[in-house]
């Protein structure tokens, strides 16, 4: 019996280990990619860069050559040591990161149903029958029982069922360690950008300054000429008027400095109670303009774009998860058996607890299939169908949606770019325009009015040229983000990884 019993388990584990897994094999889902980006030579690049995006080769994201940071691009090194904080700091990435592990101990956690489970037994307890129990041998009797055992099982993965459900969670973890990079990559981003933002509003604030000193001089011009009988007091009344609205103006400029070191004190994981911040104008002369980024972005093929994104990647891997459970539910149509083994010591006598006679042991495989569960397993097939459909709707919007961001910012930098240099003109010409009326108006041509009007101009002309120059930089860091960063998938961690404990 004995024998029959190992050789039936022999025969059995010879087929598991030839099983086959069910369902389909998966397969990337196609999807539509253009040959070009329509704004593949944006202006701001320089002639070299905008040369070498022209020349369109089949996309290697997978050589993975090292690249310093893409903030580096900059220049900053106040930029650069914030955005170095937010992966060790920021709270977003820091959940990320904990999704990431506990998708890495569920893929561990699956991988190891290909091994069998050992568990093992210690008992001792006394029992009584109750002496009026008539024809019990035990009655009235107290039995001690010593017991020590041990239990083997494994389950044989004839059809597939737990390979699928592995690389169904190799993928899950595959995903997660997408979407770390994805919250990581946000993050900075959103950083920059806040960072880029402050730095205008700190180069607006600096326009205000210099233009309220102009306007106090100009307030004590008019007010001279005003006692010495040459101006009306309107025109000191104008003066005034324009002064204090120009103060009002540098005031609110306080609420979104503010506004924004306290979003970057958030960022990379500061109290915004105790965090400062004093950062540079925008437009100072050694600041860097952003085409000094565009030159080093990974601006390549747009097939690249596929491995380049860890949203895509992320959502690409999610399909893949999504296939191997399909094979799980096409499983369940199948027979599970389970090989099993018992083994141990039991007496009612301490002192031949541990004697020979005392072992006792059980062996044999067992074969469990549904027979009628009126549709059960084929609706959980058809939603496991549906569930991968899902996916790849999901991955191919993901990818849709990637490339429009790159359209997007890509043609927003062309027409920033256009729209700073009209801007400049526009700046230049108000300036001359206000030298001219100043001229006229010292000279009792014409009035004060004229003056205030042409000042307004000149002013909203240049908050207007500083806003602009925030866009193209905020612009800028939104194309790096579409672009994936210089990730590449190739820096995801390969399936022994994801299934590996640390």
């Amino acid at each position: 019996m004995i024998r029959a019993s190992v050789r039936l388990v022999a025969w059995l584990t010879i087929g598991a280990l030839g099983g086959c897994a069910m369902g389909p094999d998966y397969v990337r889902p196609d999807v539509p990619v253009p040959a070009a980006y329509k704004s593949q030579t944006p202006s701001d690049l320089p002639p070299a860069s905008a040369a070498a995006s022209q020349d369109w080769k089949p996309a290697q994201p997978a050589d993975a050559k090292p690249r310093a940071p893409w903030w580096e691009a900059y220049g900053d090194p106040q930029l650069n040591a914030l955005e170095e904080r937010v992966m060790s700091a920021n709270q977003t990435v820091a959940a990320a990161a904990a999704r990431f592990r506990g998708a890495r101990a569920a893929a561990a956690q699956a991988r190891s149903a290909y091994f069998p489970t050992i568990t093992a037994n210690a008992a001792f307890n006394q029992s009584r029958a109750s002496s009026n129990v008539l024809y019990k041998s035990s009655a009235g009797v107290t039995v001690p029982d010593y017991l020590v055992d041990a239990q083997i099982s494994w389950e044989p993965d004839l059809w597939g069922r737990i390979s699928r459900a592995v690389e169904g969670g190799r993928a899950q973890a595959q995903a997660s360690a997408a979407d770390l990079q994805s919250a990581i990559l946000s993050m900075q981003a959103e950083l920059a950008t806040n960072y880029f933002d402050l730095r205008g509003i700190v180069e607006e604030e600096r326009l205000l300054d210099a233009t309220l000193q102009a306007y106090g001089k100009a307030l004590a011009l008019t007010r001279d000429r005003f006692a010495g009988g040459v101006a009306a007091e309107s025109d000191v009344a104008q003066a005034e008027e324009q002064l204090r609205a120009t103060q009002a103006q540098r005031i609110d400029l306080e609420t979104s400095r503010t506004s924004l070191v306290n979003a970057i004190a958030i960022l990379v994981g500061e109290n915004p109670s105790n965090f400062t911040l004093d950062v540079a104008p925008l437009n100072e002369a050694h600041s860097p303009h952003p085409s000094a980024a565009l030159a080093v972005l990974p601006l390549s093929v747009p097939s690249a774009l596929l491995e380049r994104r860890p949203d895509i990647a992320a959502a690409e891997r999610r399909v893949a998860e999504a296939n191997a459970r399909v094979g799980v539910a096409t499983a369940a149509f199948f027979p599970n058996l389970l090989l099993a083994a018992t083994g141990g010591l039991e007496a009612t006598h301490f002192s031949s607890w541990l004697e020979a006679p005392s072992r006792f042991w059980s062996l044999g495989p067992q074969l469990a299939f549904t027979v009628l569960d009126f549709g059960g397993r084929a609706a959980a097939r058809d939603a496991a169908r549906a569930a991968y459909d899902e996916n790849v709707a999901d991955y191919r919007q993901t990818v849709l949606t990637a490339f429009g961001q790159v359209e997007d910012n890509l043609n927003a930098l062309d027409v920033l770019r256009r729209e700073s240099e009209a801007q400049r003109d526009a700046v230049d010409a108000a300036q001359r325009a206000l030298g001219k009326v100043s001229n006229r108006y010292e000279n009792g041509a014409i009035t004060y009015l004229s003056v205030v009007v042409t000042q307004a101009i000149v002013l909203s002309d240049q908050r207007t040229a500083v806003r602009i120059e925030r866009r193209r930089m905020a612009a800028s860091v939104a194309l790096v983000k579409a672009l994936g960063g210089g990730w590449t998938t190739v820096e995801l961690p390969s399936a022994e990884e994801v299934s590996r404990r640390d």
